[in-house]
């Protein structure tokens, strides 16, 4: 008598929407040059180097918070390598409209940029001087590009400190939150940004520490891992595997 409403269940469920989004990996874009015809980082006040290679910012994209997911793309995604299933809540505000949370990323961006800047002159001590920064990164959204501007800031002001690039002429990926003074926090999505960043040519991904493991389960041959907890920590490893001098850490 019980196997008519399990299946009755099971039958519903196919059609029914889940709380959660598909997501995939998404766009990367570097820092150091241009998004779409404008220049990401444009610096006033001060000298600005000519760099070489590049630094990524890396991004997932998830179905839009009004999409409803039902079992069979559950199933799908949950038996691909390109595709996760994330938790509605963990990729946007439960019960926001589209409109708010469009509004909340576009925040989340600008807190992101205004602290990645502050960082970058906190940690090159030039927070006094006169120097101004805008960001420009069109259609992308929320906090996780944060670690990249910064470093982006700190290549185009001083590079390696010694005359050199913060990318040795590589094509360095990464993701991470940063706040002002330069702490970097996790992101969420790695797996799949890690598959972006070594569609898009990456051999060097930089990830937040705590996030080694999940950067690890799915990763791109050809991709390195470098965790990094601090801005310093990020560009002193970058350095060292520029001059090779100093061990580069890896996860």
């Amino acid at each position: 008598m019980l196997g008519v409403p399990v299946v009755a269940l099971l039958a519903t469920a196919g059609f029914a929407p889940l709380p959660f989004s598909v997501a995939q990996p998404g766009l990367t874009a570097n820092v150091l040059g241009e998004n779409k015809g404008t220049q990401v980082i444009t610096i006033t006040g001060a000298p600005v180097r000519k760099t070489s290679g590049q630094l990524r910012m890396t991004t997932i994209e998830a179905t839009s918070p009004d999409t409803h997911v039902d079992l069979p793309d559950v199933i799908d995604s949950w038996f691909s390598t390109e595709q996760a299933v994330m938790p509605r809540d963990s990729v946007y505000p439960s019960g926001d409209s589209v409109k708010e949370i469009e509004q909340y990323n576009r925040a989340q961006m600008k807190e992101s940029q205004d602290e990645a800047t502050r960082a970058a002159l906190h940690y090159l001590d030039r927070e006094d001087d006169d120097i101004e920064v805008t960001l420009e990164l069109a259609d992308v959204g929320g906090p996780s590009a944060g670690l990249l501007f910064s470093l982006g800031i700190v290549d185009k002001l001083n590079g390696d400190g010694s005359g050199g690039d913060l990318t040795g002429g590589r094509v360095i990926a990464g993701t991470g939150t940063i706040d002002a003074n330069g702490t970097v926090g996790a992101v969420g999505g790695v797996p799949l940004k890690t598959q972006a960043a070594r569609r898009d040519g990456a051999t060097v991904f930089l990830v937040p520490k705590d996030e080694c493991s999940d950067a690890r389960a799915e990763l791109p041959d050809g991709l390195r891992l470098i965790p990094v907890t601090t801005l310093r920590s990020a560009v002193d490893a970058l350095v060292s595997l520029e001059n090779g001098k100093g061990q580069v850490p890896n996860c």
